[in-house]
């Protein structure tokens, strides 16, 4: 980008003079689970996040690894470790090893197991007609698309039985991976318990038009990756291989309907690989209710999604706040369950509004082929339903199926959307290249805005695969963003890095820092805005 053009760059180069020393050739790897782990929580575990040029992330922990303890896992691509320590150990024992740890050169974070959950509230079972589909017009956007095959939304759940008559016909032929068992088969383990994905998957893409059962949004392809145990519950480690599979399988969307686990580095960096590998990642916002959305739907790179009636009120028990992009409909849902259990039933959950909005982008994608994950979010949202809720509520709005699929992403918003982010469907995007020496070295921008309300912004990083940049981001400030001081931050293992700002802060510049962890050699930084 250049320095006299409408974006306002200001670049300010400073060496520092504290840091890691220098970095060897960065490893590759494929997640995979390990085998002999048991499904579910895993507690009593410790993840320990590597920059990926100080070498394989076992090899850098190990060393560190008090005696009682040791490494049961671990992921390549994401960069880390899973320690596991006795069951009888004091929490005291972990706290003690998290705090050594993350002084050793080359490790970036610790931090416990955490557990998820899935985002359900069960009713008793119930039948009767459905009224997702027609509440947000996915019937009135099948006279335009039945779906394409080529898209495919990814489900990381508990397992599905992806042979149902009303799902086989939509899942691939490779219907997934079991991370939470360690398999090659996400089949459930007990049918008769194990039901949410099979609901999830029915959703968002129960096969449409085949003379039977129910309708999912649109005719995408689905793939399984079973992270959840029978009782809904999983671990961090197991979800963050699960995401970082299904981007690594091509998936267009990625379906969370799970949360409650808190922040945690090692999620946050698997929805940012998913996010940078060209998955749009659809969260659900969580289910107790409160005024703000849960994890992970809370990251920059997840689109948060609430769940309303069908009177189109917010439901009572679903999660609100600032965060939340959508909503989508999500109390007494018809879809899929396993045969063992009826074939169908309803169940409520923000876990059913977001495969509600999964199959809606898929959809959309079959319609718009070209978009890619920033500007289908955008589409999405710029084309939502003003129904009436406060933003805190919806966030754009309800999900439209018909306006996605028939407004044009190069034309406008269109839509009934009222809510934050609606408005044109424009976007500008630019660059800038830079290198850096070693890691005692940034660059610091400030970056003028061009729309003065935009509806969302992403900031890319694309650095050298030998070394690990990290990127932070201030609004709002002329405070320069920094490791230690910044609003948002993306901070993988590697150099490619990715943050998402929805209504962004626009009175004053952006500050946007360029940091070396370790490593040296050449960046491009890109911006886009949407309107």
């Amino acid at each position: 980008m250049s320095e006299d053009g409408n974006y306002g760059w200001n670049r300010r180069d400073v060496l520092r003079t504290t840091g890691a020393v220098g970095a060897a050739a960065a490893l590759g790897g494929v997640a995979s689970a390990t085998p002999g782990r048991e499904p579910g929580a895993k507690e009593g575990e410790v993840l320990v996040g590597v920059s990926k040029p100080k070498g394989t992330p076992k090899d850098v922990v190990e060393q560190y690894v008090p005696g009682n303890a040791e490494v049961v896992h671990q992921n390549e691509t994401l960069s880390y470790v899973a320690v596991k320590f006795p069951a009888q150990a004091p929490d005291v024992a972990r706290q003690n090893f998290i705090d050594a740890v993350t002084k050793k050169e080359g490790v970036k974070y610790a931090e416990e197991n955490a557990t998820y959950e899935t985002q359900l509230s069960p009713n008793d079972p119930q039948y009767g007609s459905q009224y997702a589909p027609q509440q947000v017009k996915s019937d009135q956007a099948w006279d335009t698309t039945l779906g394409d095959s080529s898209v495919t939304i990814a489900v990381v759940d508990t397992g599905a039985q992806y042979d149902h008559p009303d799902l086989a016909g939509n899942y691939k032929s490779n219907p997934g991976y079991d991370f939470a068992d360690g398999d090659s088969d996400p089949y459930p383990d007990v049918p008769s318990d194990e039901y949410h994905g099979t609901h999830v998957s029915g959703c968002a893409a129960a096969v449409v038009d085949n003379g039977s059962g129910v309708a999912g949004q649109g005719n995408s392809s689905l793939i399984n990756g079973r992270a959840l145990d029978e009782s809904g519950s999983g671990s961090t480690s197991d979800i963050a291989d699960a995401i970082e599979w299904a981007a690594d399988q091509g998936a267009d969307v990625i379906n969370l309907s799970l949360g409650g686990g808190g922040y945690t580095s090692t999620m946050k960096n698997a929805v940012s690989y998913a996010t940078t590998n060209g998955a749009l990642v659809v969260a659900a916002a969580g289910n107790d209710g409160s005024g703000s959305v849960s994890y992970p739907a809370a990251y920059s790179e997840c689109m948060a999604v609430s769940a309303v009636d069908d009177n189109e009120n917010l439901a009572s028990f679903s999660q609100y706040g600032s965060s939340v992009e959508i909503c989508a409909p999500g109390v007494d849902v018809l879809s899929t369950t396993t045969e063992a259990r009826g074939s169908y039933e309803k169940l409520s959950g923000t876990s059913m509004a977001t495969p509600v909005t999964s199959g809606v982008a898929g959809l959309t994608l079959a319609k718009w082929s070209s978009l890619s994950n920033s500007d289908l979010r955008a589409h999405l949202k710029n084309t939502a339903e003003d129904i009436g809720l406060s933003s805190d509520q919806q966030g754009s709005g309800q999900a439209d199926a018909y306006a996605a699929v028939t407004t044009d992403p190069s034309n406008s918003g269109g839509g009934d959307g009222g809510g934050d982010g609606g408005g044109g469907g424009d976007s500008t995007s630019a660059s800038v290249d830079g290198s850096l020496s070693g890691y005692y070295d940034y660059d610091n921008y400030s970056y003028a805005w061009s729309y003065s309300s935009p509806s969302q912004v992403v900031v890319e990083l694309d650095g050298p695969s030998d070394a690990d940049f990290d990127l932070y981001v201030n609004t709002g400030t002329t405070t320069n963003a920094s490791p230690s001081n910044y609003d948002y931050g993306s901070y993988s293992a590697d150099s490619q890095e990715s943050i998402t700002i929805d209504s962004p802060d626009t009175s004053t510049d952006m500050q946007i820092d360029v940091d070396s962890y370790s490593g040296s050699g050449s960046y491009t930084l890109t911006i886009t805005e949407y309107q």
